[in-house]
């Protein structure tokens, strides 16, 4: 726990006074790894940038996979990956912040001068849920960004990067920049809350079953991401939807929920369009991420 990969057993020293005395240069080691760890990560969000994509284009215009696939199979190959450098800057940024943002107020929870007394075991989910609000406050303008380029509707009014980056910067931050920060905040801290609560107890019941460390943690990190995507899907939607689209009438978070859930028919299973790809993408990148992450932290532990 003490170096928020989870609460693997040989971290156990770090929840008494061994916290405090921790140098900062090692306590700055988990924003580093975070880095590497979803840096080399980048080869797979690339490869399944595609995927990524498609589901993309279901959740905006709820359209079936056939369907998504077709359209961006006609704007050709140059376009399919138009919008692939902001969640290539996002991942790695967002590795390195959330790893050591959440290590960083671990040490702090579990420090003997903390005022209110936590459970060892309920820290690092409240740590992660403080570095999901941190990583809201930093990554919703990429993400915005990004949506904006992954809009085939935005291609002719604001083909490239730079021309989106010019659109929005004179915008008010709520419509700007800074479209559909509640809903991202929400998902990203009960997000990052389960993600560091469940991976630890994972880990230690994968490797009870005789699994390699690094194999645990790669199994521990992709169950972990599974059980994060699938009930926090719905938000991501809604901040796809919102944030899509630039100029026109801004409708508020209860008018943008309203609209979305009456076009999918008010049908659960239509606002899960695209959730099987989500799984497959959670798979590959949060189980390789965790799996170099620990691998890193096990060394200097």
């Amino acid at each position: 726990m003490g170096r928020g990969d989870g609460g693997h057993p040989e971290d156990e020293e770090a929840h008494g006074e061994g916290a405090l005395t921790k140098p900062k240069a090692t306590r700055f080691q988990s924003y580093l790894h975070g880095g590497t760890s979803t840096l080399l990560s980048s080869l797979p969000t690339i490869i399944v940038f595609p995927v990524y994509k498609t589901v993309f284009r279901q959740q905006i215009h709820n359209t079936s996979v056939r369907h998504a696939v077709g359209q961006l199979y006609g704007e050709g190959l140059v376009k399919l990956y138009r919008g692939v450098v902001p969640p290539l800057l996002m991942r790695t940024l967002n590795g390195m912040l959330l790893y050591g943002v959440q290590d960083n107020l671990l040490q702090l929870l579990s420090s003997s001068s903390t005022i209110i007394s936590i459970p060892p075991s309920a820290r690092p989910a409240l740590a992660g849920l403080g570095a999901g609000v941190v990583e809201a406050l930093v990554f919703t303008p990429f993400e915005r960004v990004q949506s904006v380029l992954q809009n085939g509707q935005n291609d002719r009014s604001l083909p490239t990067l730079r021309s989106v980056l010019e659109r929005l910067r004179p915008e008010r931050p709520a419509s700007g920049f800074y479209r559909a920060f509640l809903p991202i905040a929400a998902r990203n801290t009960l997000g990052s809350c389960l993600y560091f609560g469940l991976k630890g107890p994972l880990y230690e019941a994968v490797e009870a079953q005789g699994l390699t460390p690094m194999a645990s943690s790669f199994v521990s990190g992709t169950l972990t991401s599974m059980a994060v995507s699938l009930p926090l899907y719905p938000l991501s939607v809604l901040v796809a939807n919102m944030q899509a689209q630039v100029g026109g009438e801004m409708a508020g978070l209860g008018a943008c929920w309203r609209k979305l859930w009456d076009s999918r028919q008010r049908r659960v299973s239509l606002l899960y369009r695209g959730g099987s790809l989500v799984i497959l993408r959670s798979c590959i990148t949060w189980g390789i991420t965790t799996a170099i992450y620990d691998q890193q932290q096990r060394r200097v532990g």
